[in-house]
């Protein structure tokens, strides 16, 4: 005969009632741990609650009498940018003697030159090179690529350059970056490639001129995303607002805009050489809102009103959307 108040399994009815009030406290004490571990808006660009640094600016004096944009056309890579540089009144106007600079090329892939989605050795040699005849006591390259750091400045030619030209390529550690702090309309909070900044006084962009498919394009804005550490795709949802905010983040000495040869299609990674054009151009200038809206316009050949992060940019206060109307010149060599 079975036991009062027992069920089968054996259990009676009062150590039943204990076992589910234990399981009950288990289960509210798992979601009061679970809350506390949940960080609000973890999915949010921008969580990291710690202050963070905040970049001085690298930009030069404004000359009233010297162009902050320069177009120069030519077929060799050199000289084209020697060309526009004089425009801009010479890099010994930017770098003077002792001056540490950093050059932040877009090395995001491991692709090789000829597929134009990466920077140009042949550019980064002759910027480099200007940089040492105008003084420099030393030129840092440096990024922090989508794809291993080691094979992508192997694969586009530029560690070949750096230890041609005695070049400090300083590629990407754990303890390389720092958090940043900015009013941006998305950056807040976020760790960046610090270590750069910590040894450099002034700031060179040197970016490809390609297409992108999240925001139409990839330029000297678009090439200071290089600096972000973290799972930076998050952005990609707000790609418009994160751009426009690099433009506050960094405020560089010069960006130089390489559209020898432009990625027209297929970008930012790029991969037939058919997607490839010869324009034959480089764009230098102060204001990369500036340069950008040249590029943009006349060598990828697109309407400029359809480029959002420019016009958001510009809304901002932060660059001259208009080119033509900034002292400008050109040349072709």
């Amino acid at each position: 005969m079975s036991a009062p108040n027992q069920n089968e399994s054996g259990v009676n009815r009062r150590e039943f009632l204990v076992r589910l009030g234990i399981t009950g406290a288990l289960i509210a004490g798992s979601g009061l741990a679970a809350k506390k571990l949940w960080t609000p808006n973890h999915f949010v660009p921008g969580f990291e609650k710690e202050k963070g640094l905040q970049l001085k600016s690298y930009a030069p004096e404004v000359s009233k009498v010297m162009p902050s944009l320069a177009i120069a056309h030519g077929t060799e890579h050199e000289k084209t940018i020697r060309a526009a540089m004089g425009l801009l009144g010479g890099m010994e106007r930017f770098i003077q003697r002792g001056d540490v600079v950093m050059i932040k090329p877009n090395v995001a892939f491991d692709r090789p030159p000829a597929l134009a989605a990466t920077t140009h050795p042949d550019a980064l040699r002759a910027v480099a090179k200007l940089c040492f005849e105008a003084g420099a006591s030393k030129v840092i390259v440096a990024d922090n690529p989508i794809n291993s750091p080691t094979g992508c400045f192997f694969k586009s030619g530029l560690t070949a350059v750096a230890a041609e030209m005695n070049l400090d390529l300083m590629y990407p550690e754990t303890n390389s970056f720092a958090p940043l702090s900015l009013d941006g309309e998305v950056l807040k909070e976020w760790t960046f490639f610090n270590t750069p900044f910590k040894k450099a006084n002034k700031v060179i962009g040197l970016a490809p001129c390609k297409d992108h498919n999240l925001c139409h394009a990839s330029m000297t804005t678009k090439n200071w995303y290089g600096l972000l550490g973290g799972r930076r795709n998050q952005f990609h949802q707000h790609i418009h607002s994160i751009v426009s905010d690099f433009a506050l983040m960094m405020k560089p000495t010069l960006v130089i805009l390489d559209g020898m040869n432009v990625l027209m299609s297929n970008g930012p990674t790029g991969g037939r050489l058919s997607d490839v054009k010869p324009m034959n151009t480089i764009v230098a200038g102060t204001d990369m809102i500036s340069v950008d809206a040249y590029g943009y316009s006349h060598l990828l050949e697109r309407d400029l009103t359809e480029l959002t992060y420019l016009h958001k940019a510009q809304e901002r206060g932060l660059g001259n959307i208009n080119w033509k109307d900034t002292l400008h010149k050109e040349v072709t060599v």
